[in-house]
């Protein structure tokens, strides 16, 4: 049985400072060490700062970058630094020792030599090399290393990309293996795939195969790089950076190096002439425009603005070798996927097109068929893995095998064939066996296809998971256009949004409402509110609100208010248990909803905030009440009490929004003591169901709350006090201000002439009538106008 406690992580280059932070996000105590500096001069290597000068930068470095490396900035504290020569002797102490330096065997033989001399016998070692062979850096190493070395390879940036390869070698003991399996799902969050010791293992091997195929039909069918982007991106669930910018974002040099090493290292593969490197990526190349990391490469920005004050960007014409204006073509393909939301449609949209779009995607998607199918039994024996490594990744919403599924797996047989594709012989079998699809779900579980056994199987670890697609084919227990109830089994009901964006509307509130209501009445144990959706939800419908405030509908918009406080309450004070399972984005409502559940199961990457400021209004669904519920609850006898009141404010006032579900605590959006934190997102449905089970033994129903605190007069003069500190520091406009004081007015129960003790119902008809009155702002409209057209904030 193996514990780990302390790790140390040997380099601290890009990957190596932030495969140290998110080991310090997950509760480890880390060593990060790397070289003294060469240029360092007799006397300076006196100094242990100047020694440790490369490593100390690099982690500061690694710290200050964006997006954030770690899930607050305080865990920094859990990372040690040090060098190679001072200080290897203490990964004595350490429980796993990982390797991230330069990508050359030498070097990696060299430290492991080193390493040997102090490793206590036992210990777990990896090596995050992207492509060579696991077995050759451990070649001259005693039994007990070898053993106890694999490969781990993460993916950049560590914190949110989620593969983590594991690539064991003949040596390596079984239970060294099925330890990183489930310690890298459970504790560091990730989708762990088990990969064979081949070049490139399997995520870099297919979706560099991806790109290279790309790169080749572009030329072939003489595309656009920035139409290519487009539809290669968004429109078939794969990151809006497309082929051509995401090889901007890599490095060119890198890809090359990638491309070249799969050439070189696999002289065999049926697709060799896909990894021939265009002449167009020579040009970049050779004039070091490298993408991001050099200013320009694919793409390249000016100084220049458009009529609307945005930078002209400029990009790459592959023929020419000139850079001209960016200007996409309106394909058809493009045209029609962008009215589709449900991605497989869409996705089948764009391959059925018959236009220059649906043919480019049509040829790179049917020789990735034929190219994964011969992959097996070469870098895996399972196509799940295929898929689970691109997705986990390379950020494909749908991996290689769930596109032919959504394609048709005969009609991608018959369509690569016409293409001229060799497919492995494997899938014809599997046809002609019965069997239709990759996958399918049965009875709530999701099975794929297992080429040995030549039949259906369980997903290895999907009873740790609850994926709402799986139970599309049962009836739902209720549902409206914007939800679907399901039966997640155990007596656990789970609501699900599916509204534009988990947007939260009249469909559901009215949904959420009717969804306690059966719990109640029907003897339900209680109610998980969640979804799989990238983001939870973006929080209130802004066009509904729009509306109503611009036609000056105050009594329907009034009553709209009232029913999502009252929706809220509900949540609160239902007899039942609800609890809230989030990922991605919970703003503005949806973060008003998860401060009125009895828990909130929340996936580390939830960004969670009261955002309203940013569209002229404040929390009107409850959440400024709940702020001032909160201070109230804080506070205790002797204690001064502005200051808590100000930090609240602060936090509303500005917008915060918590970059990870950590952060929400400090905001003071989750609760110690009622909400928890699952680093694997993919598990938080079926840890909130857990919870609820947890919570319905002896749940009895709260009472709604009479005894708040507010301040009154003392305290709004204060946030009056802060509101115009925040304006002379630059942090607020004039109309920031009349917001802010709206929020003042509700956090302190109003212009009460000393302290009192107020209803919840009091404060919530205040942050109503505040809501209501910036909905007749004229500055307050063209915010919500500014945003429902641009997708960001006004500050007027």
């Amino acid at each position: 049985m193996y514990r780990i406690n302390k790790v140390a992580v040997l380099g601290s280059g890009v990957m190596g400072s932030g495969i140290a932070c998110h080991l310090a996000n997950v509760g480890l105590e880390v060593l990060l060490l790397d070289i003294v500096p060469f240029e360092l001069t007799d006397e300076q290597k006196q100094v242990k700062a100047n020694r440790n000068r490369l490593v100390d930068t690099a982690l500061q470095n690694a710290i200050k970058s964006k997006p954030a490396p770690l899930y607050d900035v305080a865990f920094a504290s859990r990372i040690s630094t040090g060098n190679f020569e001072d200080d290897l002797s203490k990964i004595e102490s350490c429980d796993w020792i990982i390797e991230v330096v330069v990508e050359r065997l030498d070097i990696k033989q060299s430290l492991f030599e080193k390493v040997e001399k102090f490793r206590k016998k036992g210990t777990l070692i990896t090596s995050n090399t992207s492509g060579i062979p696991i077995h050759l850096m451990a070649d001259g190493r005693s039994d007990d290393f070898k053993s106890h070395f694999c490969g781990t390879h993460f993916f950049n940036p560590p914190r949110y990309l989620k593969l983590l390869e594991i690539i064991p070698t003949a040596s390596t003991k079984a239970e060294v293996v099925d330890f990183f399996m489930d310690f890298g799902a459970n504790i560091l969050g990730k989708q762990t795939v088990l990969c064979k010791d081949t070049p490139a293992f399997i995520a870099n091997r297919v979706g560099v195969y991806a790109m290279a195929k790309i790169y080749q039909l572009t030329k072939e069918l003489g595309l656009k790089v920035e139409d290519v982007d487009a539809l290669t991106g968004v429109a078939i669930g794969r990151p809006n950076t497309g082929t051509f910018k995401l090889g901007d974002l890599v490095g060119h040099d890198t890809a090359v190096n990638v491309i070249n090493g799969i050439k070189n290292s696999c002289p065999n593969d049926e697709q060799a002439p896909a990894f021939v490197i265009p002449e167009y990526l020579n040009f970049l190349i050779q004039n070091k425009f490298l993408g991001n990391k050099s200013g320009q490469g694919f793409y390249k920005k000016t100084a220049e603005k458009d009529a609307n004050g945005k930078p002209i960007s400029m990009v790459l014409d592959i023929n020419t070798l000139t850079y001209n204006v960016v200007a996409k073509t309106k394909y058809p393909s493009l045209e029609n996927a962008k009215q589709i939301d449900d991605l497989p449609r869409r996705i089948k949209s764009v391959f059925d097109a018959s236009d220059k779009g649906g043919e480019l995607i049509r040829k790179s998607l049917l020789g990735l068929f034929a190219y994964v199918s011969n992959r097996i039994p070469e870098i895996s024996d399972q196509l799940y893995s295929i898929d689970d490594a691109l997705r986990a990744g390379f950020a494909w919403e749908v991996g290689p095998f769930q596109y032919w599924d959504i394609i048709g797996v005969e009609n991608g047989l018959k369509l690569a064939a016409e293409q001229g594709e060799k497919v492995a012989d494997w899938v014809s079998e599997m046809v002609k066996g019965g069997f239709t699809t990759f996958y399918k779900s049965e009875n709530g579980v999701r099975k794929y296809y297992n080429i040995n056994e030549k039949k259906y199987l369980p997903l290895p670890g999907s009873d740790k998971t609850i994926i709402l697609d799986n139970l599309r084919d049962k009836k739902p227990v209720y549902e409206n256009p914007e939800v679907v109830l399901h039966d997640i089994g155990d007596g656990v009901l789970c609501l699900e949004f599916r509204s534009k964006a988990n947007s939260i509307g009249e469909g559901v509130l009215k949904g959420i409402n009717d969804s306690i209501q059966i719990a109640e009445e029907q003897g339900w144990k209680g109610l998980v509110i969640g979804n799989n959706a990238t983001n939870f939800s973006v929080g209130a419908n802004l066009m509904m609100i729009a509306m109503m405030a611009y036609q000056q509908e105050w009594d329907e918009l009034n009553f709209a208010i009232k029913y999502f406080q009252n929706t809220a309450m509900r949540i609160r004070y239902s007899s039942i248990p609800v609890v809230l399972a989030t990922q991605g984005y919970v703003f503005g409502g949806a973060c008003e909803f998860s401060m009125h559940s009895d828990a909130v199961v929340a996936a580390a990457e939830s960004y969670v905030g009261l955002v309203e400021v940013g569209v002229g209004l404040i929390p009107g669904g409850g959440g400024t009440k709940e702020f001032a519920v909160r201070a109230s609850d804080s506070f205790f006898e002797g204690d001064v009490q502005i200051p808590t009141l100000i930090e609240r404010f602060k936090t509303i006032a500005l917008a915060n929004v918590a970059t990870s579900a950590q952060e929400a605590f400090k905001f003071g959006y989750f609760q110690k003591n009622k909400d928890k934190i699952v680093v694997n997102g993919a598990r938080n449905i079926a840890e909130a169901k857990n919870e609820v089970i947890r919570l319905a033994k002896n749940y009895v129903q709260p009472i709604q709350r009479k005894d708040i605190t507010v301040l009154g007069r003392t305290g709004l003069a204060a946030l009056y006090v802060a509101a115009h500190s925040l304006q002379l520091g630059g942090y607020a406009s004039e109309h920031d201000i009349k917001i802010a004081k709206k929020v003042a007015y509700v956090l302190c129960g109003g212009d009460l002439t000393s302290q009192q003790k107020v209803s919840e119902q009091y404060l919530l008809d205040i942050e109503r009538e505040a809501f209501l009155s910036l909905c007749g702002e004229q500055k307050t409209l063209e915010r919500i106008q500014y945003m429902l057209t641009n997708n960001r904030p006004l500050r007027n």
